[in-house]
């Protein structure tokens, strides 16, 4: 670890943050946070009790009234030198992920600059909460509909993308006029904790964020789920954990938004610029080393240039260097722990043994550090986990079809339907794309598709709900009619 890592990390608060103050665990219990690259421990961070839960939740509570009638502009404000305070510190914020996530720096300075925009669009947003105003049909009455914030909001994050996840959470809630109680991921929580003193420097009052950071996330949020003093949950993680909350939530009816898992089909057709093609697969697969929910998990190709476009991603994937994400050049990272190499070496091993080719890579790589190989599979056959189950690594499976009707047919054949890609120049099959797949988001002829100006989810295992865009706010609003009779 280098000098500049060590005074960065020493820089990083460790405690509860709980009503504008840093403050020490009920019992004063601490866990470690990794390395993923070297398995070495580098900060030991509060580990937060049910009760210290309940004390955050109290905080946001306690500044609840005073946070919804803080003017708007005030808020905005607020968010927008938060902004600018990211900017300034972007290339200290970019180390810290890399540190405890793994992702190559490059990634994570643009992980910041995503982040942020958040940031920017809420602050926005934020002085055009609306309503509406006009007679009623019978012309009895004038109708006042207007928009009001939810009110204490409790949000769980998950550890692939620290800062933007936060970010993509935290900004609406305050842009609305929500207090907000946030438990980090275990894994990667030092990136929360280092945003909240930017809050707190761009003039956040207090009690309006709270954080508890915790080694075992269902000690800590069950009690907040069942207080009836909390009126939002929003989750970013596995569908498996999302099933469980969403019927944690519906004890006290809780407004719920839920971003959950994916298993993204990447469709190349016979008639796509192979070239575009190759650059979106390699985008949609390996950012983040392949661990995002957006991340293309089925590579469904037309059988006419599957084996071209097989080939040119190949050859780029053999180029990749795999290390640690602070070196210069390394583009793969370790993943974040042994079980999650050890997942995507028995994907592979289940899709060879049904018959598919391991094109390059495959292979668990010797520590220290959880490295997996960028691996191309080809010829995956139906009936492989590799096509069922979200890979979350750097593996890029391809699968083949024959016409169009297969193309839409495998792409849906799973119960998720976060996001799909589409690769073809014929735009009246693009159009035919976005009313038959099904998923919350497309990215034609792209790659990525993320943008905080857009709204983010997806559909039936999916999720629900949106973040970012104009949808995004109205997550943290409730809206109340009111009738003026006409005199």
């Amino acid at each position: 670890m280098t000098d500049r890592e060590s005074r960065l990390l020493a820089s990083v608060p460790n405690r509860l943050f709980i009503g504008g103050e840093w403050v020490y665990g009920e019992g004063a219990a601490t866990f470690a946070v990794r390395d993923p690259a070297t398995a070495e421990v580098v900060r030991e961070v509060a580990d937060a009790t049910a009760a210290d839960g309940i004390r955050a939740l109290d905080a946001a509570v306690a500044a609840q009234d005073a946070w919804a009638a803080t003017a708007p502009r005030t808020r905005s404000d607020i968010l927008r030198r938060a902004w600018e305070l990211v900017q300034e510190r972007k290339d200290d914020l970019a180390l810290l992920m890399t540190i405890e996530m793994g992702k190559p720096l490059p990634e994570a300075l643009g992980e910041v600059a995503y982040g942020g925009e958040f940031l920017r669009w809420f602050s926005e947003e934020a002085v055009r909460i609306s309503g509406r105003y006009g007679l009623n049909p019978e012309g009895t009455g004038r109708m006042i509909v207007s928009q009001h914030p939810v009110g204490p909001s409790f949000f769980i994050t998950p550890w692939n993308f620290p800062f933007a996840m936060a970010t993509r959470k935290i900004a609406p809630a305050l842009a609305a006029g929500c207090t907000v109680v946030i438990k980090p991921p275990q894994l990667t929580p030092l990136t929360t904790l280092f945003f909240t003193q930017l809050l707190v420097e761009a003039g956040l009052p207090a009690g309006v964020v709270n954080v508890v950071t915790s080694s075992s996330s269902s000690r800590v949020s069950a009690p907040i789920i069942a207080d009836s003093r909390l009126r939002k949950l929003s989750f970013t993680g596995s569908t498996e954990v999302g099933r469980k909350l969403i019927a944690q939530a519906a004890d006290n009816v809780l407004r719920v938004s839920m971003e959950l898992g994916g298993n993204a089909p990447f469709l190349v057709f016979d008639d796509a610029d192979l070239d575009k093609a190759v650059e979106g697969a390699l985008a949609a697969k390996f950012r983040n080393i392949g661990q995002a929910c957006t991340a293309a998990n089925r590579f469904i190709v037309h059988e006419a240039v599957a084996d071209e476009f097989t080939r040119r991603v190949t050859e780029r994937v053999k180029a990749m260097r795999v290390g640690r994400g602070t070196e210069e050049g390394v583009t793969i990272g370790p993943l974040i722990d042994d079980d999650a190499v050890a997942k995507a070496d028995e994907l592979v091993t289940d899709a060879a043994s049904r018959g598919a080719t391991v094109v390059t890579g495959g292979r668990r790589l010797e520590g220290p550090g959880t490295f997996y190989e960028p691996t191309v599979v080809a010829g995956v056959q139906p009936g492989s986990s590799i096509l069922v189950e979200e890979i979350f690594g750097p593996v890029l499976a391809v699968a083949t079809f024959r016409d169009e009707d297969e193309a839409v047919r495998l792409a849906n054949s799973t119960e998720y339907g976060l996001v799909s890609y589409v690769y073809t120049r014929d735009l009246a099959r693009g159009h035919r794309m976005i009313d038959r797949l099904e998923t919350g988001m497309m990215g034609l002829n792209a790659g990525v598709v993320s943008n905080a100006a857009a709204p983010f989810g997806g559909v039936k295992q999916s999720g629900v709900g949106r973040e970012g865009g104009l949808e995004g706010i109205h997550e943290f609003l409730s809206t109340k009619y009111t009738l003026l009779p006409v005199e």
